[in-house]
């Protein structure tokens, strides 16, 4: 008989370890506290506009396609690649960089502000690429049973990208480019990690080399969300039942196992194995009640600025505004520095647009764009009191108006608001943290909380906060090292 395995959370890093657990002869069950699956990977429909609630796109792409090879069925998802990559709005500037994948054209946009940007390019992003591929199989791609087997690991990076562990990543820009539009536009990939390029290690410059050589970025067809419904399919097909409106909020444990976890009706749910898809370090603190996750200490743990987004549905087409767009001031060191601590609303927040209906759509009715507005800002730590979000929207949408020379106020349609407190009601995001723990080099890899409990036999984790980290791609490859985990245990 084959063995039950219960998931706590349908965010993309359960579907996809759902997937592989299903080929292995699994029976699988997963609970789910929102209405329907995907976690930040959502949908919202509204007034008839379709809006991504959370990532708008990804790089990477080819860890999808090995996580539908691995399960032995062809890759459902019509994956689009965005070039130009995005577009860059600074408050000083009427007109946008482009930022090509191409560093020809790159270095066209750029001829005004930095000379001979090519040259300096391809240096950089040679060492780039090298920190990439020298790290990808020692730090990203395998489980570490303790931190003395990481230690050896680590061992056999060169040394030559040790400076890189030390030094900032602005620092590591300024080493190459003189430009500080430029140097902005190249650090913005630290604000994917929640961070800052000020705070974030200089290794993760090997994020510009999967934007623009690597693999670059891409959307799917139809929206984001299709991601979600397309595995969502595959499971149902296989068995896999989904419970929706269900919290875990207790567990009933004897010795090294757990017996059963609680619902917040009382319901008992009980498996052989139990994958949390929850905040790998949240859960351990809230549900477990272990000491080293208690909120004291949590607090103190570096996490990823919290989101603040808008979905806006507005008549008429907005021809400034392409699919990926940034819109940033002229303060980024001051800004950076503060936006993590900040009480207060930022006066002049730094946004990313994303407008989806400009290659799908039906995401919106004919004549009409849907407009995905995210302001990352402090977590609930910091700003506690989100009672003033439609201030801060209003400030975001009159400032965008402006500089898009397009009344978004005048024309809205449709306006949903969600601030980091509805982020973390809904998708229990600890303290509305975005994307969970951040990467500084105490939480990275075998620092990070593991993907097996230290204490249970039959518990293990997948998702942003355990290993190895967070984003779309690097979930599904947690979904491999946690797969791995299970196999193994169950040859014991």
């Amino acid at each position: 008989m084959s063995k039950k395995v219960l998931i706590i959370g349908s965010g993309l890093g359960s579907l996809a370890t759902a997937l592989r657990l299903t080929k292995h002869g699994y029976q699988v069950e997963i609970v789910e506290k929102h209405h329907q699956a995907g976690g930040r990977l959502n949908q919202l429909k509204k007034d008839g506009f379709t809006f991504d609630v959370g990532p708008s796109f990804f790089s990477m792409s080819y860890e999808f396609t090995e996580l539908f090879e691995y399960c032995n069925i062809p890759n459902p998802l019509q994956m689009n690649e965005l070039n130009p990559v995005y577009t860059v709005y600074f408050a000083d500037k009427k007109d946008p960089y482009f930022i090509y994948k191409e560093l020809d054209k790159l270095a066209q946009e750029f001829s005004k502000i930095e000379e001979n940007f090519e040259e300096k390019a391809k240096k950089y992003l040679k060492k780039a690429a090298e920190i990439f591929h020298d790290t990808e199989h020692v730090i990203i791609k395998r489980n570490y049973d303790n931190l003395f087997q990481y230690a050896v690991s680590l061992a056999t990076v060169p040394m030559k990208h040790s400076p890189l562990l030390v030094r900032s990543m602005w620092t590591q820009l300024e080493r190459h480019f003189d430009s500080n539009d430029v140097k902005v536009i190249f650090s913005l990939v630290a604000f994917f990690l929640g961070s800052t390029p000020f705070d974030t290690p200089a290794v993760y410059s090997l994020l510009n080399y999967t934007e623009l050589q690597h693999d670059g970025y891409w959307n799917i067809k139809g929206g984001m969300y299709k991601i979600v419904e397309e595995i969502q399919k595959i499971l149902i097909n296989r068995d896999v039942k989904f419970h929706f409106n269900t919290e875990i909020v207790d567990i009933k444990t004897s010795e090294k196992n757990i017996d059963y976890f609680v619902d917040q009706n009382g319901k008992q749910w009980n498996a052989d194995i139990y994958v949390c898809n929850s905040d790998a370090a949240a859960f351990r603190g809230q549900i477990l009640k272990r000491k080293k996750f208690s909120k004291p200490k949590l607090d103190k743990k570096h996490w990823t600025l919290a989101p603040f987004t808008i979905y806006l549905g507005v008549k008429g087409k907005v021809k400034n505004l392409h699919h990926h767009n940034y819109f940033l001031g002229t303060n980024f060191k001051e800004y950076a520095d503060n936006i993590f601590k900040l009480s207060v609303n930022p006066e002049k927040p730094y946004y990313y647009v994303n407008v989806s209906s400009k290659s799908n759509e039906e995401c919106a009715p004919e004549g009409c764009e849907n407009i995905f507005i995210l302001c990352p800002v402090p977590d609930r730590r910091y700003k506690h009191d989100w009672s003033d979000r439609e201030e801060l929207a209003a400030n975001i949408l009159k400032d965008l108006s402006k500089r898009i020379d397009f009344d978004l106020i005048e024309n809205t349609v449709s306006k949903t608001i969600y601030a980091p407190d509805d982020w973390e009601k809904m998708f229990n995001l600890y303290q509305g943290s975005g994307l969970g723990l951040a990467h500084g080099l105490n939480q990275v890899a075998a620092m990070r909380p593991k993907n097996k409990d230290e204490k249970l036999d039959n518990l293990y984790y997948v998702g942003a906060s355990t290993i190895p980290g967070t984003g779309l791609p690097i979930v599904v490859i947690g979904s491999k090292l946690v797969t791995e985990r299970i196999l193994e245990d169950g040859k014991r």
